[in-house]
């Protein structure tokens, strides 16, 4: 079963990353993705690795970004991949059924992809601009998620991302989309985390 919520963790460095993922868990997160840009693949398979030790001592799954080795390697819950990243058919080769995968979209034929894939969910965005992530995709919006959930028709589901705060997740959901995505609102105010879970759920 996934969380209908998803921390994504921010920072300038590992270890700010780290006191962010455990700020979230303290506060009641149980599904986190560490997501380390910028890093190489030593540092990054190290914080993930303490990353996995926070999240078991809170019951929380632990997705890792675009690396799906490190993500095996640290026994995390699964990975996110990015649109250029391993086709998700390899990695569900290399990681097993057990692991939840994860991958992004903003189109729906990016989602038909994915879904042709089998992935366990799909993080659509961004819904709005957002400083977090570079090479931003177009912007969707509540029309666009509304057009393309629509149109896919699938149990898989949906993570509205990009931008999201408290204010805008009652129309989202609204949509028909599953769930959300949240990096800087819950990184500034982590106490957020209950209101979005009141809202979601």
């Amino acid at each position: 079963m996934i969380s209908k919520l998803q921390y994504i963790s921010q920072g300038e460095t590992p270890e700010t990353h780290l006191e962010n993922l455990q700020k979230a868990c303290v506060s009641g997160a149980d599904w986190v993705q560490l997501r380390l840009k910028n890093c190489d693949v030593e540092t990054i398979l190290e914080t993930a690795q303490k990353a996995r030790e926070i999240t078991n001592s809170f019951n929380a799954k632990l997705i890792i970004n675009d690396h799906y080795k490190i993500a095996k390697a640290v026994k995390a819950d699964g990975v996110h991949l990015g649109k250029s990243d391993e086709c998700p058919l390899v990695v569900r080769t290399y990681l097993g059924a057990s692991f939840i995968i994860g991958g992004t979209a903003n189109t729906a034929e990016d989602c038909n992809s994915l879904l042709d894939k089998k992935v366990d969910y799909i993080g659509l965005g961004p819904y709005r601009f957002t400083e977090t992530k570079k090479n931003l995709s177009p912007v969707l919006g509540v029309l666009g998620y509304r057009k393309i959930v629509k149109e896919l028709q699938t149990e898989t589901p949906i993570i509205a991302i990009g931008g999201i705060t408290l204010k805008d997740v009652s129309e989202i959901i609204n949509t028909g989309i599953y769930g959300v995505a949240v990096s800087g609102e819950i990184t500034k105010e982590v106490s957020s985390i209950a209101e979005f879970q009141e809202i979601l759920n």
